[in-house]
């Protein structure tokens, strides 16, 4: 049991310094150029070596067998059909295919990114209003692994008015990193999207969902289809973007070049949905959170 527990050990060291103790900005902009480059047997030889690294890289859902480039791959959209989406009234969906990290009650204003490392909403979103309106409330990790459906959906019918984007690190959002780096997820280039439901009643206690998408080494860059512009490492616009968008339920909204993470939060008259918990793989259209 020692020998195995020292593998470990030395396995996840390992990890870390191959995904982290690199140049992670020029390796992310070299990974942005490389997997735009559009040659049918460099990009077959990409895919295949790169199932080479994952157990699970499925593209049969994928609506093309064929790829232009491994970055056409990385965003690939899906049959119709493959995913289902929860419609019932009260239920907020997952907005993308990802495995379930650190949810739970907001501590006041406390978060966890991992057992024993929390941060607080004020280092993740500078907006004070939006801190305040998710005191008490709920939050779920989404990690988005590198072999997964990239595109992200809206959870419920919403409005968008604005997108933040916040400059940053592209540190690795694996499980390893999460539980060496403090703060990671507030380290890291992030947007923060405001979902403003639609069905919200006059008089009644207001519902409100924040999305967090987070960067990571290799994949600085995150399309939102309300804007124009590309956010990415080499992004040197404003950081408040306007926009006025209105989406239903499951529409998709964007995506990553790559995998990454979204931290989607919720005022106190939600919860998580009985079926979610750590751990757990879950796919874009299925219940995350429930009304209270």
């Amino acid at each position: 049991m020692a020998s195995i527990v020292r593998y470990m050990s030395q396995h996840e060291r390992l990890n870390f310094l191959l995904t982290n103790r690199v140049p992670r900005r020029y390796l992310t902009r070299f990974m942005g150029w490389y997997s735009r480059i559009e040659n049918r047997a460099l990009t077959r030889f990409s895919i295949f070596m790169w199932k080479l690294f994952v157990d699970d890289l499925n593209l049969s859902e994928a609506k093309k067998s064929e790829f232009t480039s491994l970055h056409d791959c990385f965003i690939r959209e899906l049959k119709s059909g493959s995913r289902l989406i929860d419609t019932n009234d009260d239920i907020v969906i997952s907005p993308c295919d990802a495995i379930v990290g650190a949810c739970g009650r907001i501590e006041g204003t406390t978060v966890y990114q991992a057992k024993g490392f929390p941060y607080e909403l004020g280092d993740l979103i500078a907006d004070k209003a939006l801190q305040e309106k998710y005191r008490d409330g709920v939050y779920v990790t989404l990690r988005l692994k590198s072999s997964m459906y990239h595109r992200f959906h809206a959870p419920l019918d919403c409005n968008v008015s604005h997108i933040d984007y916040i400059s940053g690190d592209t540190w690795n959002v694996n499980p390893i990193a999460l539980r060496r780096i403090e703060k990671l997820y507030c380290k890291n280039e992030r947007a923060v999207v405001s979902l403003e439901p639609v069905n919200n009643e006059a008089g009644s206690e207001q519902k409100s969902i924040t999305m967090v998408p987070v960067a990571a080494i290799l994949v600085a860059s995150m399309k939102f289809h309300c804007l124009e512009q590309r956010l990415n490492l080499q992004y040197r616009g404003p950081n408040r973007l306007s926009c006025n968008a209105q989406y239903n339920k499951g529409d998709e909204m964007g995506y990553f070049q790559h995998g990454s993470t979204i931290i989607l939060f919720a005022t106190a008259n939600y919860r998580l949905h009985k079926d979610v918990s750590k751990g757990r793989r879950i796919f874009m259209g299925q219940p995350l959170l429930s009304e209270i």
